[in-house]
């Protein structure tokens, strides 16, 4: 039978996501790397207790349009966009491991501050390198590293500390998922993909560190229509493909 990795719907790509999964989510800070539509089946599927990992800790529905605003002559914000602050704000959510969880301004709270300071969820800071890393180890089958990187301070708390050449490191673990929802430009019916822009970024990172990975595509393209040389994530880290509507569409709306 042929290898065809395709699924229909959001909906459907994301049927088995359980309670209390840990779900790895791509993207950098911009709507452009964001799986939003993957995000979206998540919100509606009313799943419970995640364990969100990702770079940002997410604006959700409630900061979205003031972002819009004020990043306006900077980035173009699709009108579909929507993150992982999403699940935050809908009590989805029991904790974040994030590199950025806040911003500098004191008038904006991302939904995982206010969950956090209200009980209502944990917080893990990480590192952006060693988040990147960990997720990335993970992917290759390394269950642990060592990092200069947070020693002597808190991110020390409770972990092993080894020197080398006089240097305090820290070691860490792999940080691998249950699902890893990501972000790619194109896909062929294998899984390959190209990336476009800051595409990459931690969605390439993510795709293949998880039990299951799904990736949301701008297009899929025929066997050998995907330049080999731009290939960044083999097929076989990936599992499942699903296209982006050409209109765009409500996160409350199934698709």
């Amino acid at each position: 039978m042929a290898v065809n990795k395709v699924v229909a719907t959001f909906d459907e790509a994301v049927a088995d996501i359980f309670d209390r999964a840990v779900l790895l989510i791509g993207g950098f800070a911009g709507p452009g790397e964001c799986p939003s539509y993957l995000i979206a089946a998540v919100a509606r599927a009313g799943v419970r207790g995640l364990t969100l990992v990702s770079n940002l800790g997410g604006w959700g529905p409630s900061l979205i349009p003031l972002i819009k605003e004020r990043m306006r002559a900077l980035i173009e914000f699709p009108p579909e966009f929507v993150d992982h602050g999403l699940l935050v704000e809908r009590g989805q959510v029991q904790k974040g491991i994030f590199s950025y969880p806040a911003t500098p301004q004191r008038d904006l709270f991302m939904p995982i501050e206010r969950a956090v300071a209200e009980g209502r969820a944990e917080l893990e800071l990480v590192p952006q390198g060693t988040l990147a890393e960990r997720i990335r180890a993970a992917r290759a089958g390394v269950a642990a590293f060592y990092t200069p990187t947070g020693a002597g301070t808190f991110v020390q708390d409770g972990k092993e500390v080894r020197y080398f050449d006089g240097r305090p490191y820290l070691l860490e673990q792999a940080l691998r998922g249950d699902f890893s929802l990501i972000r790619a430009h194109k896909a062929d019916r294998y899984g390959n993909l190209v990336y476009r822009g800051t595409s990459r970024t931690f969605n390439a990172t993510m795709a293949g560190a998880s039990a299951v990975t799904i990736a949301e595509v701008d297009e899929v393209v025929e066997l050998g229509g995907l330049d080999p040389e731009a290939i960044v994530t083999p097929g076989i880290y990936v599992d499942r493909v699903v296209v982006r509507p050409r209109d765009p569409r409500p996160w409350q709306e199934p698709l």
